[in-house]
């Protein structure tokens, strides 16, 4: 392990154990540790057998391969650039509505002045699209960025 790599800025000590954040060719891979890196040491992996272990095992795996030298592969899953769009939609939405801004004031900064007049407001879909989009930032502050980190698996 190239533990000679951390700095104080990539390794903190918390409540529950060590955090570090190892980052090999571009690509940045997480640990949480009970006990502090040792030099030398050997260390195991050690993955539940919950709901996210595929997702944990792959990013074992990536891990494993990066340390080695090789390739580490592609990210278990990507959100599509729709998603992306829309999550940091939903978030500046969230933002302006935490900030006591009216939908009507969100929608405006959002997506432009002029592309609703104010006696169409009411039943514009943009409207409906800001309210949705405050909806969706207020599910992700209340726990659904979750779902960002857990793949979705297509039923059959």
């Amino acid at each position: 392990m190239p533990w000679a790599d951390l700095t104080a800025g990539n390794m903190r000590r918390s409540s529950d154990g060590w955090h570090a954040v190892l980052r090999f060719r571009g690509t940045e891979h997480r640990l949480w540790l009970k006990d502090p890196p040792t030099i030398g040491a050997g260390y195991i992996v050690e993955l539940p057998f919950d709901d996210d272990f595929e997702v944990r095992a792959y990013a074992s795996r990536r891990l494993w391969r990066a340390i080695n030298g090789h390739a580490p592969g592609p990210a278990f899953h990507d959100l599509s650039v729709q998603r992306r769009e829309r999550f940091a939609l939903a978030l500046r939405a969230l933002d302006g509505r935490s900030s006591g801004n009216t939908y009507r004031a969100i929608a405006d900064g959002l997506f432009g002045a002029r592309r609703i007049s104010e006696r169409d407001w009411k039943n514009h879909d943009l409207r409906n699209r800001t309210i949705r989009l405050v909806q969706s930032g207020l599910a992700l502050m209340r726990g659904g960025y979750r779902e960002l980190l857990r793949f979705r698996r297509r039923r059959k």
